[in-house]
Parts: structure tokens; C-alpha cells; sequence
């Protein structure tokens, strides 16, 4: 049988990423001679990847999208992407139960590919997951289910035997894009009204070894 596959969202899911996505909009802005953010202005404008970030950081200060800026912003992000990150608490002994449960751990994710891959490197976290699908890995990107479903086959899995989990409306939106179940975390940056069609709601990382398996109709081992 094909093991079951628990596909992750990254930022505000796994990683509390806002400190370092804060601080290098807070660069961007001091380099274009801008204001600088408080830090619910950023965590409302992550989500839906970098260009958008930028964008909205931009549009923010009264400036129209710059590509320099966002080269700018992207470069410096990645050399510094892990300096203030961390996983959010509970989140290694979820992934550490599930992975002892049999399932196969992958990340959806609408940052970059380079990005990601530096931030799990730099969290220990490389060679961790079946699949890793960036914002930029496939044609799509999530809310697009065909971003999913793209990490998905490449962990080896399928829909019927796969649930998503994230923070944004985005991750739940493309799990049932996908026909796959989606769990809203609590904890992460997306406001309750994002929840809207999740199959289920997980308070903290330590209810996900449960819930997974119930939404796929199996136990825990």
C-alpha cells in the first residue's frame, strides 16, 4: 500500500518566519529610503509568495512594483532567511510521531525553491522531506491545486491517501482543489476566517499525530 503523505505549508505552519521576513522588508525599505513595517503589517502580507510580498510592501509606501526591488529583497532574504526563524513548538515531536506512524513528510510552500531550501538546511531540516515544492517548482502555485498535487506525486503519494496542512486560505483552498483533506492550524498567521472549508482545525502541533490519521479513516500506530 502507498504510504500516506502529510504535505506541510512552511511559513507559519512549520516555521515562525516572520522575524527574518520582517527584518529584510525593513532592508529593502531602508535601501529604497522607505518607511519601515510593524510586524502585522508583514505577517498580513504573507501567504501568496514572494512577488506578492514585495508588491504589497511596495504598494504599501505608495510604489508601484519594482523587479530590482525584488531581486533585491529575494537575494537578501535568502543569505539571511534563518537567522531569527524557528519551528514552531511541537512541531519536531509531530513530524517525529507521524514519521514513526509511517508517513511520508513533504512541503508545499509559495516561497522560492532557494529560499526554502536554505531555510531547511539551516534548521537541520534538509533531507527531511519526500518532496520539497517551492513557489517556483511547478507551473502553479498554491491556491492552484496543480501545485499540490505536483509535491504530492513527487513524494511518491496520491490524493486518497494525502492530507494538506497549513495556515492561509490558500493551503486549504488548493486541498480541495485537490480533493484531499486540508488542516487549519491555529498558530500560524492566517486569520479563523481563512479555516473556511478545512476539513478539520488543529489548536497546536501536538493534535496533528491524531487528526491526520482520522481524516483518512486509520489509527495512529
Amino acid at each position: 500500500m502507498i504510504a500516506p503523505v502529510a504535505v506541510f505549508d512552511l511559513d507559519g505552519t512549520l516555521v515562525d518566519s516572520a522575524p527574518d521576513i520582517h527584518a529584510a522588508l525593513d532592508r529593502l525599505m531602508a535601501r529604497l529610503g522607505l518607511p519601515p513595517f510593524s510586524r502585522a503589517e508583514v505577517i498580513g502580507m504573507i501567504g501568496d509568495g514572494v512577488r506578492v510580498l514585495v508588491e504589497r510592501a511596495l504598494a504599501a509606501r505608495g510604489r508601484c512594483f519594482d523587479p530590482e526591488a525584488l531581486a533585491s529583497f529575494s537575494a537578501d532574504y535568502t543569505a539571511r532567511a534563518a537567522e531569527a526563524t524557528t519551528l514552531f513548538p511541537g512541531i519536531p515531536e509531530a513530524l517525529a510521531m507521524l514519521e514513526a506512524a509511517g508517513w511520508r513528510l513533504a512541503v508545499c510552500t509559495n516561497k522560492p525553491a532557494a529560499a526554502t531550501a536554505a531555510l531547511l538546511g539551516a534548521l537541520g531540516l534538509e533531507g527531511r522531506f519526500a518532496a520539497v515544492g517551492g513557489g517556483d517548482s511547478f507551473p502553479t502555485r498554491k491556491p492552484d491545486p496543480g501545485h499540490l498535487l505536483g509535491t504530492l506525486a513527487a513524494a511518491g503519494g496520491e490524493p486518497g491517501r494525502a492530507v494538506m496542512v497549513g495556515d492561509h486560505r490558500n493551503d486549504i483552498q488548493a486541498a480541495r482543489g485537490a480533493c484531499l483533506p486540508g488542516i487549519f492550524v491555529a498558530w500560524g498567521y492566517g486569520a479563523p476566517t481563512m479555516a473556511e472549508g478545512a476539513a478539520a482545525l488543529a489548536a497546536t502541533p501536538e493534535e496533528l499525530p491524531r487528526l491526520l490519521p482520522a481524516l483518512l479513516g486509520q489509527g495512529l500506530a
